[in-house]
């Protein structure tokens, strides 16, 4: 079938995932990402063959994963993760990256290469992901929530840094000196975007919210386009270029036009998560390596090593330093939703086969145990979370003390 067979094809199971999600949401939460890509699996290759990846479908894939991180940094409130909490989530980060490194080498025979593309897997968290299910639960505006947000965005800005600094193919003098570069770049448009906007800015996005200007939205694309255009120029990942291109923002938008940036984000999110983001995880199981994983042997032992390694290098660090005044029922959930992954381990796998570095047993295993993790860690997250409320108060639903 051609590219606009296949493109059919993404958006009939981007349109049925969420139909399966609901019904299977009356007995279990399971979130859509995974039946997009079961589904992208059973249209795939390896299952019917209907569909195919082509240079299309990859640039509009490419772009969802992009908009992904972009929404995932938009989320990203400093003010309230700064201080303490966000001292410890790097800290937990940097010593989930040293351990993951260890562990990396170990497996692979001290193959450097080899080791930089599945340590830095293991210490992502799909903050993307695991943002949702917090918001319908009630938990991202709580204790709980600032705490998970700290730890989530560190583990998802960590591995872009080290994916840029590590897997650029400069020396690491070299990629520091060019990621210095960009952070310079990133802090003056940062200045600029907390300088007060001129009067006509706020009202020509009121004004054009609900036509066909749509000013605000434009000016959101501009950015990302810019800012994945300048991580490109610099020779770094596009997904440092979209994650701060998120921050951003946030920044321009509730500077500027605070009445209106709420409207503009379920705009923005309209588009991505009702178009772009879904195709990026169909084609993930469209391209995925299922023939290697049931061929059985190596890569199908690796699925559960890499499960466990995910809650070992990424988990118990987050555990370990998670700030005092949560219970340790709610250190549990953290650990959890933590160890979620997925995005950037499509991401760094994709890397690691474009540069022949990572064999494809390694990759499916990584990418198979990722998507496990999305299905079953933060399903047992929400029930550790519900025990912990419960325990808190002696009422279900009701949050834990706001003590800092």
């Amino acid at each position: 079938m051609g590219q606009p067979g296949t493109l059919i094809l993404i958006m009939a199971a981007a349109v049925l995932a969420p139909l399966l999600a609901f019904a299977a949401g009356r007995r279990v939460r399971i979130p859509v990402v995974i039946f997009e890509i079961v589904l992208g699996i059973l249209i795939g290759p390896d299952v019917l063959g209907w569909a195919h990846s082509g240079d299309v479908i990859d640039v509009l894939s490419d772009l969802g994963l992009s908009m992904l991180i972009f929404l995932a940094g938009y989320e990203i409130q400093f003010d309230a993760i700064r201080g303490d909490t966000l001292r410890r989530s790097v800290w937990a980060w940097v010593i989930s990256l040293v351990l993951g490194m260890a562990v990396a080498l170990a497996l692979t025979g001290l193959d450097l290469s080899r080791s930089v593309i599945i340590g830095t897997a293991l210490t992502s968290t799909a903050l993307g992901t695991v943002l949702p299910i917090l918001r319908d639960s009630g938990d991202l505006q709580g204790r709980f929530g600032t705490v998970m947000m700290a730890f989530g965005a560190v583990g998802e800005f960590g591995p872009i840094v080290a994916m840029a600094v590590l897997l650029s193919g400069r020396e690491p003098g070299a990629a520091t000196f060019v990621l210095a570069a960009f952070a310079a770049v990133t802090a003056a448009a940062v200045c600029w975007a907390l300088r007060p906007r001129p009067p006509w800015f706020s009202q020509v996005v009121r004004t054009t919210l609900h036509t066909s200007g749509q000013f605000a939205v434009r000016f959101v694309m501009l950015l990302l386009v810019a800012m994945l255009a300048l991580s490109q120029a610099f020779g770094l990942d596009v997904l440092l270029g979209a994650f701060a291109a998120g921050l951003l923002t946030r920044l321009v938008l509730q500077g500027a036009a605070p009445e209106s940036s709420e409207e503009v984000l379920a705009k923005v999110e309209a588009m991505g998560f009702g178009f772009l983001v879904p195709l990026f995880f169909v084609v993930t199981g469209i391209e995925f390596d299922l023939a290697s994983l049931l061929d059985g042997g190596r890569a199908l032992a690796l699925l559960p090593l890499f499960l466990g390694l995910f809650l070992v290098v990424r988990g118990l660090p987050a555990y370990a330093l998670a700030p005092r005044d949560l219970s340790p029922l709610s250190r549990r959930a953290l650990t959890l939703y933590s160890s979620t992954c997925l995005p950037l381990v499509v991401a760094i796998t994709t890397i690691g086969l474009d540069e022949k570095v990572l064999g494809k047993d390694e990759a499916a295993a990584l990418v198979g145990a990722a998507m496990i993790s999305v299905l079953v860690f933060p399903l047992l997250g929400m029930r550790v979370r519900g025990r912990a409320r419960k325990g808190s108060s002696g009422r279900p639903g009701e949050p834990e003390p706001e003590t800092w």
